[in-house]
């Protein structure tokens, strides 16, 4: 009996080329008739297509294909290698057995009749020796990451969010986002190398107040990460002030305007000193008010972070996710149950 992926790929062959029979061209004029100089070239089809049209093409791989080369080729980017994979349901390509390669979105909410699609963004604040709810053991973030590695998570960037909110791309089953908050150099000495060791993406939220000095990351330290093309650094605010707090006698207006310093401020000295867009905020002891997100979005910001736990499906509020602290001693059973990466549908 054929495998389900061959009869998928059968199938859309046989479509593909009815489609292409259909589509076929009139018969070239003679060789004297020169084409019209205004008349569009159709570029070639990339090499080992067989069959295309505007949502899939039907590719035979060469000896030396992998499905990080085809999705270069076909998708624009290695990092949609998986899209290749879990619509033929596999985890690489053999020279010469076919693949169709999804060139539009494929459920990009992530929805099945079982329910559908979540992701967790993990909240840490330091890693070191000590322990306590902030500061988690370096062997146990090593320990984290590693179940993580081997079994099957798929770590994501903060960046690749706001495409799947809007049901515009899908994302890899068992998406997981993991994100730092505030700045400590800990970060730097203790998490960043188990994060390179794996290749795992991460953002680390700054309060622009703490860098430089103390415990603080440096400009130097957060350009290393950077450059990794790991790491990219966000708002956190100026001072980590709980922004949905007054001051003793504060005005409506003095009220306003200091939750828009708290925003504008760290996203201008980010920017300045690191290469990239500030667009992404994690709300201080995660607390935010309806001043915070309309002035959040009148500073060019377009995801907001909270600290309330859980998963964020396709139609979670951009301005509100979800996002689940990972506290120092917390269990590996506790770890598990953070990565919520799918909901179940309660059809009762």
């Amino acid at each position: 009996m054929p495998s389900r992926r061959s009869s998928i790929v059968a199938l859309l062959f046989a479509v593909l080329l009815a489609v292409a029979g259909c589509a076929t061209p009139p018969p070239a004029p003679p060789a004297e008739v020169a084409a019209s100089p205004e008349e569009p070239v159709e570029a070639p089809a990339p090499s080992g297509v067989v069959a295309r049209n505007d949502h899939f093409a039907v590719v035979v791989p060469g000896a030396q294909d992998t499905l990080a080369t085809l999705a270069r080729e076909h998708l624009g980017s290695i990092d949609r290698a998986w899209e290749i994979a879990t619509f033929n349901q596999i985890t690489s390509v053999t020279a010469g057995d076919a693949v169709a390669i999804p060139l539009r979105p494929v459920n990009p909410m992530g929805i099945s009749a079982k329910g559908y699609q979540t992701v967790p963004i993990l909240c840490y604040h330091r890693v070191g020796p000590q322990k306590n709810l902030m500061i988690m053991p370096r062997e146990a973030f090593a320990a984290q990451m590693e179940f993580l590695a081997h079994n099957n998570y798929n770590v994501i960037r903060l960046a690749d969010l706001p495409d799947f909110l809007s049901g515009q791309r899908p994302l890899p089953p068992r998406a997981v986002i993991i994100t730092f908050d505030d700045g400590h150099v800990s970060s730097y000495q203790h998490a960043y190398p188990i994060l390179r060791k794996h290749g795992f993406a991460a953002t680390f939220f700054l309060y622009t107040d703490f860098l430089g000095a103390g415990e603080g990351l440096t400009w130097a330290q957060i350009n290393e990460m950077s450059k990794s093309g790991l790491i990219d650094f966000q708002s956190h605010s100026k001072s980590h002030a709980n922004l949905i707090v007054r001051l003793p006698g504060e005005s409506d207006a003095r009220y306003r305007e200091r939750v828009d310093t708290e925003l504008r401020v760290p996203r201008a000295v980010i920017e300045r000193n690191v290469p990239g867009k500030v667009t992404h905020h994690a709300f201080p002891f995660g607390d935010a008010n309806q001043v915070v997100v309309e002035r959040l979005v009148q500073t060019g910001h377009e995801l907001g972070l909270t600290v309330n736990p859980g998963g964020n499906p396709f139609f979670a509020y951009p301005l509100m996710l979800r996002r689940t602290m990972i506290f120092g001693g917390a269990s590996m059973d506790s770890f598990r149950s953070a990565l919520q990466v799918f909901r179940e549908a309660n059809l009762q």
